[in-house]
């Protein structure tokens, strides 16, 4: 125990130096040897760090979202220069994390739910990796609709995807949005709900937005959250399983990654019906 309260300490004092160093950077290029940093399995619980160490946890996410954004604005810019820019998506440094959870989530949900005929993605950013993978090689009967709260980033989204085959295409809309603003007319009507890892960065934002979620979902829904375990929540927040369940939602799986195939845990939930509705 001692040890790994001693390897827990260490790993906190190099993320503050980390986050010190980044924080006095010009421009929030992305930091290699912060993710190199937090990818490795760890036992650190960051509900239990001390007050310092988890403010300084929470400007950080907030400083890897923004640079999270910067790195894929300028990917998409990149990819959507070429006369086929689906062939060079493995350009993007981080290609391969998509395609293993897309391909992980998939597997998890086709247990606990049947074959959606429609899935909303909130949160897509302008590379919607996370739908053009499952819309192409997993889902390919299922309508996606996007949505961001970034208009920006839905251009960029929009110009991506028309270079798709018109299988894919016809099945991918983007929709300018923030989750708190989508009715249970609008939510209502998908199977399942996906929701980013950067919706929400601090705990109660992202309690909020899953509470909202399971106002206005229907009953059945199956609910995705992309959540972080160990070092990987100094690079994204944590969802509470205890707001899923306030939030109307059935735990159905939780899945957090033991190497570095993929970045992000996820938790599939159901909404369940609230008793004496219908």
């Amino acid at each position: 125990m001692e040890d790994q309260n001693l390897e827990v300490c260490k790993l906190v004092e190099k993320i503050s130096r980390l986050h010190a160093a980044i924080s006095k950077l010009p421009s929030l290029s992305p930091s290699t040897e912060l993710v190199a940093t937090c990818v490795p399995s760890s036992p650190v619980d960051v509900t239990k760090l001390s007050p310092e160490a988890q403010a300084m946890r929470e400007e950080l996410i907030r400083l890897c979202s923004a640079a999270e954004g910067h790195l894929e604005a300028h990917y998409s810019d990149i990819l959507t220069a070429f006369d086929n820019p689906l062939d060079h998506l493995d350009r993007f440094p981080y290609y391969e994390n998509y395609v293993n959870l897309s391909k992980l989530e998939h597997g998890f949900l086709a247990r606990h739910a049947a074959a959606p005929g429609r899935v909303a993605f909130i949160g897509s950013g302008p590379l919607p990796f996370s739908s053009l993978f499952l819309a192409t090689n997993h889902l390919r009967g299922t309508r996606f609709d996007n949505y961001d709260r970034c208009a920006a980033s839905n251009d960029r989204a929009r110009r991506l995807v028309a270079a798709a085959e018109e299988g894919v295409r016809a099945r991918m809309a983007f929709h300018t949005a923030d989750v708190a603003d989508l009715t249970a007319e609008e939510l209502g009507a998908y199977d399942v709900v996906f929701l980013a890892a950067l919706v929400g960065m601090a705990s109660e934002e992202k309690a909020d937005a899953i509470a909202h979620l399971g106002k206005r979902m229907a009953d059945g829904a199956a609910l995705v959250v992309r959540s972080a375990h160990g070092a990987r929540a100094f690079l994204y927040p944590v969802v509470d399983l205890d707001d899923i369940r306030r939030g109307g939602f059935e735990v159905l799986a939780v899945y957090h990654p033991t190497g570095d195939e993929v970045f992000n845990s996820f938790i599939v939930a159901r909404k369940v019906e609230i008793s004496g509705t219908k």
